[in-house]
């Protein structure tokens, strides 16, 4: 870390983390063909997720103007609704829908998160410029422009995420969503490097928000619209930045006022590579189950198990699940579940829905469906232990495998065997098996709330990538409106 005469008022140099991001986002040439495929799947998961969001009436009240009727004429329009919104509450909205319902994709590493989160900013920037280019004859973004810009959000979020932990100090991983979408945002908005840099440090000033909405016993709906709350602070950020807004070069390092020393213990930032595109090509997608990841695999052994003991479950003496270190610490939970957002995080109801019903919906969190008290029986049987391997591949980077195992013993001494899944069907190393169900996915999603003429043409486009690639923002977010 730097050192400092405290008494010299002259402004020291930006902090390099901060030109990193601003040389990278600028100069930066994305030229993986994986990266741009996978990112355009991603795109079109997300918007998936955005429909699917729809069904939720607490969802749905988040989406429209801060303050009603301060809508936007020829604004943004939300996809699944009638709302035009400036594109600061646009990003925010689109946000919220994305990951109402944890089923976007996932990055694990040090920190966690959802760097399709950052698709808030982007869609809601590149479509309020795109409109504005063709009321001003000029040349609107196309989707091309909004997948280099997720490609380049996700290596900044992702890279970050690899060795810095975020949440051992309390915070929430939405503060990398914060700062990858100032990022590029501040470039879709044609701002300089020095804008880049000067919007990242207000990104970085503004600390991070407190994960206790996460976790027992305060977790709660906010975990749904933190990275809207994000994306429409990073879009803040990025307008300012590109109007004039003076930046701080030492945001990071300075002490006793800086991220490192108020926020991180004092210690700087580590990183285990330089930007490039290895975050999008190795996300993992969400496509069986809409649980938080590090209980996909648990999930999935769970549905294996339910055609053997759907017809003896009032036999059962105890489940043993065996996940890794970072699941124990954010999943494991017993006692009550108050809400939805509890349901989705807590791993023993995560796997007692499946062994019970062989399924596992976005439903499957809501009261009803939680009323069935054979649920709270299962998780009161519920061993939760630490896999060691399941750990050491968890952080392995040429692995970043997410397992879990789960077997059921029963009272007369018998059991089912260990059903042991290493990584989902989302993981990288399954991209030929999941990517037609997670387009079936896109599709179902998009025809439950779509007029059918829509999703045709969606679905047309989405078949031939170099068209959907070259059609304009405005255009693309036009198919998804709703009302």
């Amino acid at each position: 870390m730097s050192h400092f005469d405290l008494r010299s008022a002259a402004r020291p140099r930006f902090d390099p983390p901060m030109v990193e991001i601003a040389d990278y986002v600028s100069d930066y040439r994305i030229d993986s063909q994986e990266a741009y495929d996978t990112a355009r799947y991603m795109l079109l998961d997300s918007l998936a997720c955005a429909m699917l969001a729809m069904k939720f009436p607490d969802c749905v009240r988040h989406l429209g103007p801060v303050v009603p009727g301060a809508g936007m004429a020829g604004g943004v329009p939300v996809p699944g609704t009638s709302h035009e919104l400036d594109p600061v509450q646009a990003a925010f909205a689109i946000g919220a829908q994305i990951r109402w319902l944890d089923f976007n994709d996932t990055w694990l590493a040090a920190e966690w998160g959802h760097p399709s989160d950052n698709l808030g900013a982007i869609l809601a920037v590149a479509d309020y410029l795109s409109r504005k280019a063709q009321r001003e004859g000029g040349v609107p973004l196309t989707v091309r422009d909004v997948l280099t810009a997720a490609i380049k959000a996700h290596e900044i979020q992702g890279g970050y995420a690899l060795q810095n932990s975020f949440n051992r100090v309390g915070l929430d991983h939405v503060i990398l969503v914060r700062l990858a979408s100032t990022a590029v945002t501040t470039r879709l908005l044609g701002g300089s490097k020095a804008q880049i840099a000067n919007a990242v440090s207000h990104s970085w000033i503004d600390n991070g928000v407190l994960r206790t909405y996460r976790h027992a016993p305060n977790t709660g709906p906010r975990k749904s619209w933190a990275a809207g709350d994000a994306c429409r602070r990073a879009v803040i950020h990025a307008l300012n930045a590109v109007n004039g807004e003076a930046g701080y070069p030492s945001a990071l390092s300075v002490p006793t006022w800086g991220f490192y020393d108020v926020a991180f213990g004092g210690k700087p930032f580590r990183f285990e590579r330089p930007f490039s595109s290895y975050v999008m090509e190795n996300v993992l997608f969400k496509i069986s189950f809409p649980a938080e990841f590090h209980a996909q695999t648990a999930v999935e052994c769970a549905m294996a198990l339910h055609p053997q003991v759907r017809q003896r479950l009032d036999q059962i003496e105890r489940i043993v699940i065996e996940t890794q270190e970072a699941g124990i610490r954010i999943i494991d939970k017993t006692g009550p579940l108050a809400n939805h957002a509890d349901r989705d995080h807590c791993l023993q109801y995560m796997v007692a829905v499946p062994l019970i019903f062989g399924r596992l919906t976005a439903d499957d969190y809501t009261d009803a469906v939680a009323a069935d008290p054979r649920i709270d029986a299962l998780r009161d049987l519920m061993e939760v232990r630490e896999n060691p391997q399941f750990t050491r591949d968890y952080g392995d980077p040429d692995k970043r495998y997410i397992g879990n195992a789960v077997q059921v013993f029963f009272q007369d001494g018998s059991s089912t065997g260990k059903i042991s899944v290493d990584y989902p069907i989302g993981h990288r190393r399954r991209r030929a098996e999941g990517i037609p169900l997670l387009m079936a996915k896109y599709q179902a999603a998009l025809r439950a709330h779509l007029p059918p003429a829509q999703v045709d043409r969606l679905l047309a486009l989405a078949a031939e990538p170099a068209r959907l690639d070259a059609v304009p923002v405005q255009t693309f977010m036009d198919l998804y409106r709703a009302g």
